[in-house]
């Protein structure tokens, strides 16, 4: 059975740091680009940062940049989210997902790219 597992949400004021784990097991991802994606309170879910297979290549939206870092350990299998300088506005849950494409040399900002998803790990910045 293929599981994402998210861990290290939680509540931290304005200007703090969080780091994100996403552990996987029932496969190797080691083939496949991840990334972080959020659904803050009543929105929808957005795309956050992604990393392909390799950890060579990262994007982020504009609202993070400079401030999150995306990276992943292939083989612990897993994929991280280091946020810095949080704010309130990052207040969502957090969801890692798998891409359904190995190797690919850039990863897909849509969601329904992705076809394994974790959870979800709450975090929550008070102003």
């Amino acid at each position: 059975q293929v599981q994402l597992v998210e861990s290290g949400g939680g509540l931290v004021q304005a200007g703090g740091s969080l780091r994100l784990s996403c552990a996987a097991s029932g496969r190797s991802f080691s083939r496949f680009g991840m990334g972080w994606f959020r659904q803050p309170p009543g929105k929808e879910r957005e795309l956050v940062a992604t990393i392909n297979w390799s950890g060579s290549i990262t994007y982020y939206v504009d609202s993070v940049k400079g401030r999150f870092t995306i990276s992943r350990d292939r083989a612990k299998n897993a994929l991280y989210l280091q946020m810095n300088s949080l704010k309130p506005e990052d207040t969502a849950v957090y969801y890692c997902a798998a891409d359904s494409t190995p190797l690919r040399a850039t990863q897909p900002s849509t969601s329904n790219e992705y076809n394994y998803w974790g959870q979800g790990t709450q975090v929550t910045v008070s102003s």
